[in-house]
């Protein structure tokens, strides 16, 4: 398939598919749902495979495979122009990965056919009535497109240089009066954008039910004159920590654990010490942005465990609202948040009474949509 380039769009934010996981990254027993999608095609021996994703999630997916990626844009067009630039084949086959079940009969039906056109589309024919608005209309000749689609890969380019937004290839290379053939199209490759769409999408199972650790620790010394906020809470001091941030350690801590159990890297590659942005800013809002981004990529949350290394202050009295502003920030029950507190026994900058370390060890599974 030396005259043809895959390419796969996944750049949306899935705001209509509804959960905290993005769509992309649901798992398919161990893989993300885009990385389920891409494989599906290797078997045609494309010249290139092209993946197209928002510029903050690349660098996590090439630690999975070795395809070309691409940044997206705000459409699906500007995500196909910027793919586009890298294309040097003569065809090239567009699709969604959110058209995740692949039927290789389809695929192979455009494939056979794409000196025919110059774009062979997929189409169901449509056995319901058909309304426009609120007008019954003739539903003989109405089709259903669907992806991948194939073109001439030199005509979509001049297709799309335009301000005019297409929803896919075949109706920009249609407007620039360019020849479209449809082949049968197949009911198993419904494209998902509800949650509710994962019913119907039988070719996908359950995540696997591994589980994953990650270890954080955070250290800081005191600082005069400073509020401190440990775990989320105030507590009565005249001394915080000295930090970029509020300093709260305990939720540093907590987001490398959660950080490392994603293989997401580490609190400073997301929240570096260098931008004023985080200056003096709320932990909390570190650990919100943190939890955030775990479960965009697939994982839920399973429990928490930290101990804070301290002779002063006194972590007795702050223990329970700590657990409780942690499991409202984490999302989950206040029994998988454990704190503990013991001393360093007078020994080191700790028994000095110059600052505090927290280790934190946070456990994650895959987010089990089979089970929404």
């Amino acid at each position: 398939m030396n005259d043809t380039t895959l390419v796969l769009l996944g750049a949306g934010n899935s705001t209509r598919f509804g959960l905290k996981t993005k769509k992309q990254w649901l798992y398919i027993g161990e893989e993300p749902l885009w990385y389920f999608v891409t494989k599906q095609f290797k078997k045609y021996g494309f010249k290139e495979t092209i993946v197209v994703s928002s510029i903050q999630e690349i660098p996590y997916m090439k630690k999975f495979d070795t395809f070309a990626f691409v940044e997206g844009g705000e459409t699906r067009q500007e995500s196909l122009k910027n793919a586009l630039q890298n294309v040097l084949t003569k065809y090239v086959l567009v699709s969604d990965i959110a058209r995740c079940c692949i039927d290789h009969d389809m695929i192979q039906r455009i494939l056979d056919n794409k000196e025919k056109a110059n774009c062979i589309v997929p189409a169901l024919s449509i056995s319901d009535t058909l309304y426009m608005d609120d007008s019954p209309a003739n539903r003989e000749g109405a089709k259903l497109i669907q992806t991948p689609q194939l073109s001439e890969t030199k005509l979509l380019v001049k297709a799309i240089q335009t301000d005019e937004l297409f929803t896919d290839d075949s109706s920009a290379m249609h407007k620039s009066g360019y020849k479209i053939l449809f082949v049968e199209g197949s009911q198993n490759a419904h494209k998902l954008t509800f949650a509710s769409d994962l019913e119907k999408l039988t070719c996908l199972k359950a995540p696997s039910l591994k589980t994953f650790t990650g270890f954080g620790i955070d250290t800081h010394p005191f600082e005069q004159n400073k509020p401190m906020y440990l775990c989320g809470e105030k507590i009565e001091e005249n001394f915080g920590f000295k930090a970029h941030s509020d300093g709260d350690v305990a939720i540093h801590a907590i987001i490398d654990a959660l950080l490392g159990a994603a293989g997401l890297g580490d609190i400073g590659e997301f929240f570096p010490d260098s931008d004023d942005k985080y200056k003096d800013i709320d932990s909390k809002e570190l650990l919100k942005l943190c939890v955030e981004k775990v479960n965009s990529y697939g994982f839920a949350i399973n429990n928490i465990d930290i101990t804070i290394l301290a002779e002063i202050p006194k972590i007795s009295p702050y223990k329970e609202k700590m657990r409780q502003t942690l499991s409202g920030i984490l999302d989950i029950n206040q029994r998988s948040v454990n704190i503990k507190a013991t001393t360093s026994e007078s020994l080191g900058f700790i028994g000095r009474n110059e600052g505090i370390s927290v280790h934190a060890v946070a456990t994650l599974s895959y987010f089990n949509w089979a089970e929404i």
